[in-house]
């Protein structure tokens, strides 16, 4: 009979096995230092009496065959404490994956003890289970957007991703792009390079802030939404280090956005290296500022050398992003779920704080390769 219970230590070998074929895609071995990584995940860093705990599904020959994969976070409704638990991994192997193992998984978390429960990477398939299961689709929060700069390295830095000889496209795309450079004017301008952005930077300054100085930045931006992150001091130091690894993605910067008058208006972590993609992991905005700080981040990634950025949306930031020639998709959902139907109406109204460092996209499990 097959049953769902608790991950344990000694699942984690199997568990990180199927982390390398069915989530990273990898036919190579798995690296070492998974296991040990997903045990302090899941595991030790993870309140499993707050929340669900991480759950696995066990096959009727006493296999392990699939995983959710849990953290929990304190978050606060304006002055009541709330348990949150976020779902960042579901898988299934590909020989269970219609018994209904993984609707069976996704029940089993949302009957646990928290508040609110999430997903920043709901596919199709698994929004669906969502919504079946009285969850929520959130359409402001499950945008990725995309600012492009140079088009055709662009276009060959999304080719190697699937195609790693596309790289050696990569000399041809710098020099059809400098030319392509030269003009400066017109819609070409606005939809390709840093555009406006640059008429406005002037007005502001743009500086480097290490991981502690970031951390105590988010306070202040994140506590004016009804419903936002309580961190304690060791869970945040946590996740901003394992947010700083992502070799995958390249260097890491982080900034501040300020006023003339010195004021800090915004700030912005990515990460990216010259002629590829970058990866925007959190944009901060005071309200009516967001504007400024989005023309900041994209001048930034532009001198860098990127060939273009992507993130994820928040609300408050979608009527900013209008007008500056961003493109939107939609590839995974941000999902929500609650017993307290006015927990969900706040995150519908755009009034709860969620995704990135708030989210699942924070951790090594994005961007690093674990060597």
């Amino acid at each position: 009979m097959p049953e769902i219970r608790p991950l344990q230590a000694a699942d984690l070998a199997v568990v990180a096995d199927m982390f390398q074929r069915v989530l990273r895609k990898r036919r190579t071995p798995t690296p070492a230092s998974l296991p040990g990584y997903l045990q302090r995940l899941y595991l030790d860093s993870t309140d499993g009496t707050a929340g669900s705990p991480s759950l696995v599904h066990v096959a009727d020959d006493g296999r392990i065959s699939g995983f959710i994969g849990v953290t929990s976070l304190p978050m606060r409704f304006n002055d009541k404490k709330l348990n949150a638990s976020i779902c960042g991994s579901l898988m299934v192997d590909e020989d269970q994956r219609n018994d209904l193992s993984g609707a069976r998984l996704l029940k089993a978390f949302l009957a646990g003890p928290q508040d609110l429960s999430f997903s920043e990477t709901a596919s199709d398939v698994t929004a669906s289970m969502w919504t079946t299961l009285r969850g929520s689709i959130l359409p402001d929060y499950s945008l990725d957007w995309i600012k492009v700069f140079r088009p055709v390295a662009f276009a060959v830095a999304g080719a190697k991703q699937r195609m790693p000889i596309a790289r050696l496209g990569a000399p041809v795309a710098r020099a059809v792009d400098a030319c392509l450079g030269l003009r400066r004017s017109g819609e070409f301008s606005r939809w390709f390079g840093a555009g406006d952005a640059t008429a406005s930077q002037g007005r502001y300054t743009v500086s480097d802030i290490d991981a502690d100085g970031f951390a105590g930045q988010l306070d202040k931006f994140t506590s004016r939404l009804a419903v936002h992150p309580a961190w304690d001091e060791k869970s945040l130091s946590r996740i901003m280090s394992d947010a700083s690894a992502k070799k995958d993605f390249g260097d890491i910067f982080r900034c501040t956005v300020a006023a003339r008058t010195g004021a800090i208006i915004g700030a912005f972590i990515y990460f990216g290296r010259p002629g590829d993609i970058g990866h925007v992991l959190q944009v901060l905005a005071l309200p009516g500022q967001a504007g400024a700080v989005i023309d900041c981040l994209i001048n930034h990634a532009a001198g860098a050398g990127l060939a273009g950025i992507r993130g994820r949306t928040q609300p408050a930031l979608l009527e900013a992003m209008l007008g500056r020639r961003i493109i939107f998709i939609n590839v995974n959902s941000t999902v929500v779920h609650s017993r307290d139907p006015e927990l969900v109406r706040q995150f519908q109204a755009g009034n709860g704080f969620f995704n990135g460092l708030v989210g699942e996209h924070w951790s090594r499990i994005f961007g690093d390769h674990f060597d």
